[in-house]
């Protein structure tokens, strides 16, 4: 059984894929039980109780997206556990929707900090290689036919530089279908609550909406496409980490 749960674990990370591996390290039995979460899946091994089962899994869950390494205690009526998860996070991935002019540089800029970088768009004069060499992949399709068949997740960031609402908003209502780590669309703020208004009409709740970052990237006195770019980032990593700055 255990040989078989580091099979598994060995193959979700070969194929990047996230996963969470728990250990009970201390309690009044069940020491070196293990429990494996792989994303989209149903656990695997047994922590000795279904109690601590169901204790462990949120919390695994949070480390595979995190990454984070940590002892938890817990509580059963039968006493106090210690259990050990670790973390295992898939690399980052920014999608980009709109292959335009500020997605050129954002593209370097999330290379430069280890994401897996998919550019999106409709219009193949504007998803090519000689324009986008640093992507990992050019998709020239429908943004919101692509998504769908693209793996959205806590650690995909989406950032929507469209800026046409026949693009944006199909877009915005499949990435925020999932529990996706960023979602970030370009327009100002006038804009922004407009298409937050027509997105409710169709069916989206407050919270789903709450979710868009927009106007998009930090208020750093951005001008240029470079500092656009680096300001759209600059509010990825800010998001990833945690930290709640606004614009």
């Amino acid at each position: 059984m255990m040989s078989g749960l580091y099979e598994a674990l060995r193959g979700a990370l070969e194929k990047q894929r996230g996963a969470a591996l728990a250990t009970v390290v201390q309690g009044p039995n069940n020491i070196g039980a293990k429990l494996l979460l792989l994303p989209g899946q149903a656990p695997q091994g047994n922590l000795g109780s279904e109690s601590l089962n169901q204790q462990v899994v949120p919390l695994a869950e949070q480390a595979t997206w995190s990454g984070i390494s940590a002892t938890h205690t817990l509580t059963l009526p039968q006493g106090d556990y210690e259990v050990f998860i670790e973390g295992y996070a898939p690399p980052p991935t920014l999608i980009i929707v709109g292959a335009g002019h500020i997605a050129i540089p954002l593209t370097t800029f999330a290379k430069t900090l280890n994401y897996r970088v998919i550019v999106v768009d409709a219009r193949a004069a504007f998803a090519t290689p000689e324009r986008f060499p640093h992507a990992d992949e050019l998709i020239v399709e429908w943004p919101d036919e692509a998504l769908e068949k693209l793996d959205l997740n806590p650690s995909t960031a989406i950032a929507v530089l469209t800026h046409d609402p026949k693009f944006d908003e199909p877009t915005l209502k499949v990435v925020l279908a999932h529990k996706v780590g960023y979602v970030g669309a370009i327009g100002s703020r006038k804009t922004g609550a407009e298409r937050a208004e027509r997105l409710k009409q169709e069916g989206l709740s407050e919270e789903q909406v709450q979710r868009i970052h927009g106007p998009i990237g930090l208020n750093i006195g951005a001008s240029s496409p470079e500092e656009i770019a680096l300001a759209i980032m600059a509010e990825i990593v800010a998001t990833r980490h945690g930290k709640t700055l606004t614009a």
